[in-house]
């Protein structure tokens, strides 16, 4: 069949593009940055690597994700055919302007569209369904891409300044994402796998690891904006709120914690990936008192947070939803997730070696860009020919 057939498999739900897609383009990307690629003149250095990352990257997992299991959640239509081409045409097109300087700023507004349009398809069926659990979700989705919006404003403006603001606040949200996904999924999982009773959480603890991101992010893109001692304050409020969600993501993670979890690879790659957001965020925070901890705490969020969710998500949810058991995991995927485990704890002491041994610094970047690449390739490898195809039970999707 024609792959650009709305009928073809791939466009079945929005895991089966984007997965894909997004592995390559990480894939890609890291690659680029950790053998010197420095962007264009309009999106130079570290700002094109953070904002690929975030909005190109870890946010076409999210989308993937969220419209993949609203339609369960809701019991709604799921998203495919003409749709999801139309997200996925925005992606590429936010993808490869990116990487001409006179279309950055098309680029950013494909990238916005493409997230406030999933919000858009997310959202019909939340409201449709009255599912007011997932409202949050949905406003996050379309703050994702407000966020996406203001950092292009103030790269058109040449504000550089501000920029980092915006890098932060965007990867708040993500790590928002992760608490909102984790919140619900690792628990529940557990509790299946190992048949035993799932440990619960209060209302309010799960809504914070959602908001508490959130909040932070707002500050982060606010303190570009104010006066400078109403910045530097919001800066403050902002590291305490990170120390806040990341002392609440890693308490949650040891509640949820059992020792049977450490031999079952499709459950501790989400525990680690937990962890690690939860440690990253608390490091964040005290770097706003502690500089030379930034790289770290962010990088553990980065590599080590989104890194690990992202591939042990991507292998999960797509073999439920190819028609595929569970348990155990695929071929070669156990040694994806060590892959990236891996790239985490290498980038993590290459931001600690950066300030020691300066000269371990790119050495570093090379050897947790290749891991990180290597583990995408592999979730490639082993799940392109599964992401194209029907589903093995008939179903549809």
């Amino acid at each position: 069949m024609n792959l650009l057939s709305k009928n073809h498999p791939v466009w079945g739900m929005a895991f089966r593009p984007f997965y894909p897609l997004a592995s390559l383009y990480g894939t890609l990307s890291i690659l680029l940055w950790s053998f010197g690629y420095q962007g264009t003149a309009a999106l130079p250095n570290y700002f094109w690597h953070a904002h690929e990352m975030i909005w190109g990257y870890a946010g076409a997992v999210v989308v993937a994700f969220l419209l993949t299991a609203v339609a369960t959640w809701t019991k709604q239509p799921r998203t495919w055919g003409a749709p999801l081409m139309m997200l996925a045409l925005l992606w590429l097109l936010a993808r490869a302007f990116a990487f001409a300087a006179p279309l950055t700023l098309a680029g950013g507004i494909a990238g916005v569209a493409f997230y406030w349009l999933a919000a858009w398809y997310m959202g019909v069926a939340v409201v449709r369904s009255r599912n007011k659990r997932n409202y949050l979700a949905v406003a996050a989705l379309f703050m994702f891409g407000l966020l996406q919006a203001l950092f292009h404003w103030q790269l058109a403006r040449h504000n550089f300044s501000a920029l980092a603001g915006g890098l932060f606040a965007g990867l708040s949200v993500m790590a928002g994402f992760i608490g909102l996904v984790g919140m619900r999924v690792i628990p529940f999982f557990t509790a299946k796998r190992l048949g035993c009773e799932q440990v619960g959480s209060h209302p309010l603890v799960m809504t914070a690891s959602l908001v508490v991101p959130l909040a932070m992010a707002l500050l982060y893109g606010l303190q570009a904006v104010l006066p400078p001692s109403a910045a530097d304050a919001a800066l403050a409020a902002a590291a305490v709120l990170s120390i806040a969600a990341g002392l609440l993501d890693i308490v949650q993670t040891v509640r949820w914690w059992r020792p049977e979890v450490a031999k079952e690879p499709m459950l501790w790659i989400l525990f680690a990936g937990f962890l690690l957001t939860g440690a990253g965020l608390t490091v964040m925070g005290l770097g706003h008192w502690l500089p030379r901890w930034q790289s770290l705490g962010v990088h553990l969020v980065a590599v080590g947070g989104i890194g690990l969710m992202t591939v042990g998500m991507m292998v999960r949810t797509a073999l439920g939803h190819t028609g595929r058991p569970l348990y155990p995991a695929p071929a070669a995927m156990p040694l994806a997730f060590w892959l990236m485990v891996a790239a985490a704890l290498a980038r993590a002491a290459t931001a600690v070696l950066m300030y020691l041994y300066p000269a371990a610094y790119q050495p570093g970047l090379w050897l947790s860009g290749l891991l990180f690449a290597a583990s995408l390739l592999l979730y490639t490898w082993r799940y392109l020919p599964w992401l194209t195809a029907p589903r093995v039970d008939g179903k549809e999707g």
